[in-house]
């Protein structure tokens, strides 16, 4: 019997010693293993303090907003670069199709967005509109409502524009649609870089 307990303690100290020596990384081996890599990153995936490399631009993902129609979900992320600012707009109908949009406060709208506009130069036709639920995290500065409205519109040569309306508040986005394979997307610290 004295032989069984003096087993017992020897396999419970070494196991507690093996433990400890394997935590301070003295011993390497099933800790290291057992560590999930990262998920690799996707346009439909992103989160906040990752990076968004596009045209020379490091783009820190500081907020990230999920538009909800019935079913059908599509993302905004607010990406931020020193003092620019911009919105990257992922949807997924039969293709994928990714946006880079500027805010801009240059166009004057009064009443109703109407189906056709013209902004520096450039007509618009709005493709859809409607009244989308949100589902946010990180900052998304003035876009707070918990639904909005929303008027996406197309130009020529990959134009878009997007107005939406906040709880009275309207914003104004224009830019352009981009080939998605163009961008680079990095894990980040999941910390916002920009602001608190």
């Amino acid at each position: 019997m004295v032989f069984v307990w003096i087993g017992i303690i020897t396999i419970v100290v070494t196991a507690v010693v093996w433990l400890v020596l394997q935590q301070r990384g003295v011993l390497s081996g099933i800790g290291e293993h057992r560590r999930l890599p990262p998920e690799e990153r996707t346009v439909f995936n992103l989160e906040v303090g990752d990076i968004v490399q596009y045209m020379g631009a490091d783009w820190v993902v500081e907020g990230r907003l999920a538009y909800n129609v019935g079913d059908y979900i599509w993302y905004e992320y607010l990406l931020q670069d020193g003092e620019r600012i911009s919105w990257l707009s992922v949807d997924e109908d039969d293709r994928v199709e990714v946006a880079l949009l500027e805010p801009t406060n240059q166009l004057e709208l009064s009443g109703e967005p109407p189906k056709q506009l013209t902004f520096a130069d450039e007509t618009y036709r709005c493709l859809e509109s409607g009244i989308a639920d949100m589902n946010r995290t990180g900052t998304t500065l003035h876009r707070t409502a918990e639904r909005c409205r929303y008027f996406d519109y197309e130009g020529s040569d990959n134009k878009v524009l997007s107005i939406e309306e906040w709880d009275g508040r309207i914003e104004v986005t224009v830019g352009q649609r981009i080939n998605p394979r163009m961008l680079t997307l990095l894990p980040g610290t999941g910390q916002r870089v920009y602001g608190g």
